[in-house]
């Protein structure tokens, strides 16, 4: 074909000829024999791939499947030790349950894929290599992109690790009354990414776990309950003391407060001492939580107690008299005339003509 690429006429007639052309028996023995020595020779090769690969996926669904299988009985440890202390007599108030099994799953959720994600990871690599892949630039446009996610994720990273870290160190958990700086409240929901609050007015914060620079957990160990207690200064302290004491024995003794309250209740003594008041502190172990409702009892029952001794509480200082405001010595004397001045033209003009002779010549 003159200005085209040659082709041959063979090719064309057969491509035209609707009939095959006839494969001749030598042919095919040929085609047959060459067929037969390559798998030969490739076979082994086959065979050595296939087993190896079997083998990778093997060895890793196993060694998935006992990694997962400890960390469940891990867990389910965890949660029948917290079971067993919860058993005991302080254990109820020590140990929260739920809480606990809360945390655990949440740390063994995290272990588990973590396991997941490094076996099969490693698994799918070692298949790769098997084919004969070069992993090298595969593994370098994971790293690029890797750390190109990173820079771009960078927060939900941080929430992410900042809340792994959180729940191993059980720095809170769910029932927790928590300050955490950006808001405050009791713990409704604790994840890995955000931490759900229920503030005094019943609002919901939604906190990420990277945001929150420090906490501070009035849950945890016992809380103090603090009251003041303002008298007259004339009042006799020993008697004082007394009242308050007897309040606070009778509270320890009965339901529930014999259980929230982990101290006796101590008179610390005079904080403040005034010309008409002082007041006297007054302060109490208790369980974690239950610091609010304690001082509110303890408040109701110190009041009764000392009115039934006679003794008065007094609250601030009195207001005081207002002292009239010294007279104005101005106030009854009149503004100034303009008729006071002689000279001035309104003068000048109320003063009546002087009288003259008319028939003096």
């Amino acid at each position: 074909m003159p200005g085209g690429c040659p082709v041959s006429w063979s090719v064309l007639a057969a491509a035209t000829d609707p009939e095959p052309i006839p494969v001749t028996l030598d042919e095919a023995a040929e085609k047959a024999t060459d067929a037969a020595s390559w798998v030969e020779e490739n076979w082994s090769t086959w065979l050595n791939t296939g087993l190896r690969i079997l083998l990778i996926l093997v060895v890793a669904l196993l060694l998935r499947w006992a990694v997962r299988r400890a960390l469940t009985k891990l867990i389910e440890r965890m949660n029948r030790s917290a079971q067993a202390v919860e058993g005991t007599a302080l254990g109820g108030l020590l140990v929260n349950a739920e809480r606990r099994r809360q945390r655990s799953e949440a740390i063994g959720s995290v272990l588990r894929s973590v396991a997941s994600f490094l076996i099969l990871g490693t698994a799918g690599l070692m298949v790769l290599g098997a084919f004969d892949i070069d992993l090298a630039p595969l593994l370098a446009s994971a790293g690029v992109a890797g750390v190109a996610i990173g820079f771009g994720a960078r927060n939900l990273v941080t929430d992410f690790l900042s809340g792994v870290f959180m729940i191993l160190e059980d720095q809170y958990g769910v029932g927790d009354s928590v300050d955490a700086g950006v808001a405050s409240g009791e713990v409704v929901e604790v994840g890995l990414r955000v931490t759900k609050l229920r503030g005094i007015d019943g609002e919901i914060w939604y906190v990420r776990n990277g945001e929150i620079k420090r906490i501070g957990n009035l849950s945890q160990g016992w809380a103090t309950a603090s009251v003041d207690v303002t008298v007259r200064p004339t009042e006799d302290l020993d008697r004082v003391q007394g009242v308050i004491a007897a309040a606070g024995e009778t509270m320890a003794k009965d339901e529930p407060w014999n259980e929230r309250l982990w101290g006796p209740v101590e008179v610390l003594g005079l904080t403040e001492v005034l010309l008409d008041s002082m007041t006297v502190r007054v302060s109490a172990k208790t369980m974690p939580g239950k610091k609010l409702g304690v001082e509110r009892e303890l408040r109701w029952r110190i009041k009764r107690g000392l009115d039934e001794a006679g003794i008065r509480i007094v609250g601030g200082l009195p207001a005081q008299a207002e002292e009239p405001a010294p007279a104005d010595p101005t106030a009854g004397m009149a503004a100034p005339s303009v008729f006071s001045s002689a000279t001035s033209p309104q003068s000048a003009a109320a003063t009546p003509l002087p009288r003259t002779d008319l028939n003096k010549p």
